[in-house]
């Protein structure tokens, strides 16, 4: 459902929000299902275009799915009839072109069939994000890379992956997470140095691991996958996505509202709170519910020589990109001055501009840094009209929106529904006022 947001702002919130199962980990965690014929349940799986569009995928490749459970995103996925000559088709590179997500078939097809295709990737207009770590990682295990310039398609194959020592280029998430996948059914062993170890990536080792592959060093940067013959199925469910987590947290802060996010997996969130709380946003664990309070004002802290803090993104445990937005539009309310520094990616501080023009006080270094000088609130942002340009930019703007004073309207929401469950229904059930048309 593609069209706009009508946001009326500048209404305090309360109740209580309960976080989806996160988007990154179910484009992983579905991928996986390629690597076994027996079948794989999956929970908590969250209701958004990139991870439907995935699931629609794999359903065109063979695979059988079920929904079992509407209300916790119950599924189950069977891969034991996958059509590889629909791999060659139009209706194939029209699909998975659209959806970044689709990388992540290739490691499994690979290991389990020896062959696997996949075209130019879309998704995000955030600057280049390039896939050599994942084809240079598939050499090493001994696959041949061809790519076809003629129709943008690259193809691995391999009668049989041998394991090996690789050193990552850059510890890259759905590059790990390929080259996981196919390692655990490589023959020998494969040692990845320079691994990603974000929670999602542990998640599938240990969800592997259930399935009879055997890696070790998981949570670690330095991953050890013994190759096993055939993997059997598995039951696993998802986290609570920690960058809606996150967002809810500068949602709070922003409409001065009193919020408790549920079941947080508080273990799972790394520096995110901390990143928060030097934000000057208070909160309180209970069990597992994080509860933020009613706050008028929040002060943004300083370096120990009372220098300005920086909030820079990096690969986990640091402070993950996509929560960079949302820290940014945060702080325009706060009091005191913040350096924003996006290192990942090039253009997702283009953003700004539009909150520029809502009367926020930041200063673009470069496509990479924002300077950002907190009103604490003496100057509420203004309602104006705007468009997504990303996922994470979209919900910012959206909390932005929430917090001015008047009528806001955000287009191009379909980015925003790529990756947050009907966010506009769940923030009205909390007294706001966001209307789709």
């Amino acid at each position: 459902m593609a069209g706009s947001f009508e946001v009326t702002g500048g209404i305090e919130l309360q109740g209580e929000l309960v976080p989806q199962g996160a988007k990154n980990e179910a484009l992983q965690i579905i991928c996986a299902t390629l690597l076994t014929p027996e079948k794989v349940q999956i929970r908590n799986i969250p209701d958004i275009r990139d991870v439907n569009k995935l699931i629609e995928l794999l359903q065109l490749m063979g695979v059988e799915v079920e929904q079992t459970g509407v209300l916790k995103g119950e599924f189950t996925f069977q891969a034991k009839n996958i059509k590889l000559d629909f791999l060659e088709t139009k209706e194939f590179k029209n699909q998975a072109a659209a959806l970044r997500g689709s990388i992540m078939i290739v490691g499994p097809l690979l290991a389990r069939f020896g062959r696997a295709s996949i075209p130019k990737p879309g998704g995000d207009k955030i600057g280049r994000r390039r896939l050599d770590t994942h084809f240079i990682g598939f050499q090493n295990l001994g696959a041949k890379f061809i790519f076809n310039e003629a129709d943008s398609f690259y193809t691995v194959e391999a009668k049989k992956l041998k394991g090996s020592y690789m050193l990552l280029d850059e510890a890259s998430v759905t590059g790990t997470a390929n080259l996981v996948m196919a390692a655990s059914l490589a023959e020998g062993t494969t040692t990845i140095y320079n691994a990603a170890c974000e929670p999602y990536l542990q998640q599938l080792c240990k969800m592997l691991n259930r399935m009879g592959a055997k890696i070790s060093g998981i949570g670690s940067n330095l991953l050890s996958i013994e190759g096993v013959s055939g993997l059997k199925g598995t039951e696993h469910k998802l986290l609570p996505d920690m960058i809606e987590i996150g967002s809810f947290i500068g949602l709070a802060a922003m409409t001065k509202s009193e919020i408790t996010i549920k079941e947080v997996g508080y273990e799972h969130l790394g520096v995110i709170p901390d990143v928060f709380k030097r934000m000057g946003i208070q909160m309180e664990l209970r069990g597992d519910d994080l509860y933020i309070p009613r706050q008028e004002k929040y002060e943004i802290d300083t370096f120990i020589d009372g220098s300005i803090l920086t909030v820079a993104d990096a690969i986990w445990p640091g402070f993950t990109p996509d929560l960079l937005s949302v820290v940014l539009v945060t702080a325009t309310q706060a009091a005191g001055t913040v350096l924003i520094h996006q290192k990942m990616f090039e253009s997702r501080l283009f953003f700004v501009d539009k909150l520029i023009d809502m009367g926020a006080q930041i200063i673009l270094c470069d496509p990479h840094r924002a300077t950002v000088i907190g009103l604490n609130r003496k100057v509420p942002l203004k309602a104006i009209q705007m468009t997504s340009p990303d996922i994470r930019a979209g919900v910012a703007l959206l909390i932005a929106a929430l917090s001015a004073k008047g009528k806001s309207v955000i287009h191009n929401i379909e980015q925003i529904d790529r990756g947050y469950q009907r966010i506009d229904d769940r923030f009205n059930a909390i007294g706001a006022n966001i209307k789709r048309v």
